[in-house]
């Protein structure tokens, strides 16, 4: 491609993002997240399905002795939960960082400023991987134990964790190339990497678990398989020429303020996923009180959540880089707007899931574990969770507005609420208050609390932006 046509082409995604109507801007460049947020949450449940249905693959003993092998797979699954957060984290970090802040560059139109941000932090997701990767695999037995493990799931944490700290290099940088494209707007390309990793994990799962008897063994290969060809997916994005700004080590910027403002400005993302692994570990931990049951079936309750919660998120995710990079091109008015449309199609398709989701609680559950205990268990949970999620749009829409914008402090706070500073007091509080129904409802309380601390915050800044948008107007005009 010459440069006349990558002007030309630069020119156009310009125009589609500061001038398309807000509402099918959203949703187009919502709709291939989306997809891409549900195949993931399919493939993470994937693992946990059957993981619930082979265990840890061919073994002798009477049915309880394999029923119970069974569940502490699936406890497993919740117990590496928590690794996964901590690489995601950190592939957060510098993918939001990177996206948010070239995503403003080519609003002002300085491509050359994108291409050094993206380079810079995918480089320096791919070395953290590495290094995760590196010390993980030193210290598993005793990370598995911090993370949550019990004993008698430990065996099973270890296994599946192995193949999730060789991928570690490629989630991690797969999160700034995924980010990157979603930012550019350019998110159909990221759903086509995403989307066949996920396909092919849940393919590798049937394959190994289901026709080899491989188990929680087949699990870990095959996450570990389709993460790495996810990546080179992503990644060809960049090296075919398909985006505006450009992947090269030639790029990376030697200015270390560069790396420090990708990391401040995805600190919100750090923040948010490294609490909700710290929360993993302490939900598994005050779980593990109550047997393997409580560990499978709060596990189980996490992922059909977070399937339910990714259609919502995916287009919030889709909201990004139109506020992004419409803040960068001094269009507020189409900020606020994007904000609005988004809050309001995350509740209405939310709270419709709410409604509908409690009626079939122990039908979900049950469709990962048939076990009379962690149904049980499970119902309760997955009841509290449909409930607090109602209370979710605003808040994570007001993050994501946050942090789009480069308001890091409001965005890390957001980010610190609902797994950290609610959550984590509230599990402890009403875990010893109320035991085991303590635990179940935790995670929907801290949901509504941190609904109540992001109304003031967005209805300042919407206010705000509003006087911005005429002080731009007044400044074109002159």
């Amino acid at each position: 491609m010459n440069d006349q046509e990558m002007a030309e082409r630069q020119k156009a995604q310009f125009h589609k993002m500061t001038e398309t109507p807000i509402g099918p801007l959203v949703i187009k460049l919502g709709i291939p997240t989306t997809i891409s947020m549900l195949v993931t949450s399919v493939y993470n449940m994937a693992d946990t399905f059957f993981i619930g249905q082979y265990g840890a693959g061919p073994m002798e003993g009477t049915a309880e002795e394999l029923s119970a092998a069974s569940t502490s797979a699936s406890g497993a699954v919740g117990v590496v939960f928590g690794l996964m957060a901590i690489i995601q984290a950190f592939g957060f970090m510098y993918g939001q960082g990177a996206g948010s802040i070239s995503s403003r560059a080519l609003g002002a139109k300085d491509v050359d400023k994108a291409s050094k941000i993206s380079s810079t932090g995918f480089f320096a997701a791919l070395l953290t991987g590495a290094l995760m990767t590196a010390f993980g695999l030193l210290l598993l037995d005793p990370l598995m134990r911090l993370l949550g493990s019990t004993e008698t799931i430990l065996p099973y944490a270890r296994t599946y964790a192995f193949y999730i700290l060789l991928a570690a290099p490629f989630m991690c940088s797969s999160c700034v190339l995924n980010n990157v494209l979603r930012f550019e707007g350019q998110a159909a390309f990221a759903m086509i990497g995403l989307a066949s990793g996920g396909i092919l994990n849940i393919f590798g799962d049937w394959l190994l678990m289901s026709q080899f008897q491989m188990g929680i063994l087949g699990a870990g290969i095959s996450t570990a398989v389709s993460q790495t060809i996810s990546f080179s997916l992503l990644l060809s994005m960049f090296l075919r020429g398909k985006t505006s700004g450009k992947i090269a080590l030639k790029n990376v910027s030697k200015d270390f303020s560069d790396l420090s403002l990708i990391c401040k400005t995805g600190l919100p993302s750090l923040v948010r996923q490294g609490l909700t692994s710290v929360s993993t570990m302490l939900l598994n931990d005050r779980a593990g009180l109550y047997g393997d049951a409580a560990v499978a079936a709060m596990s189980i309750v996490n992922r059909v959540c977070f399937f339910t919660f990714a259609t919502a998120l995916g287009i919030g995710q889709g909201f990004q880089p139109v506020c992004a990079f419409n803040y960068g091109a001094k269009k507020y008015g189409r900020v606020r707007k994007a904000f609005l449309f988004t809050f309001l199609l995350g509740e209405i398709f939310l709270g419709t899931v709410a409604l509908v989701g409690v009626w079939f609680t122990e039908p979900l559950v049950r469709i990962f574990r048939d076990d009379p205990e962690v149904v049980r268990i499970g119902a309760l949970a997955l009841t509290a969770q449909f409930i607090g999620q109602v209370f979710q749009p605003l808040s994570v829409c007001t993050n994501m507005l946050f942090q789009s914008v480069g308001r890091v402090g409001i965005a890390t706070l957001m980010s610190m609420l609902r797994s950290g500073l609610f959550f984590l007091p509230v599990l402890l509080i009403s875990s010893a208050a109320l035991g085991l129904t303590g635990i179940q409802c935790s995670q929907g309380i801290a949901d509504i609390l941190t609904m109540f601390v992001a109304v003031p915050f967005v209805i300042r800044f919407l206010h705000e932006m509003k006087q911005m948008e005429e002080g731009a107007k007044e400044e074109a005009e002159s």
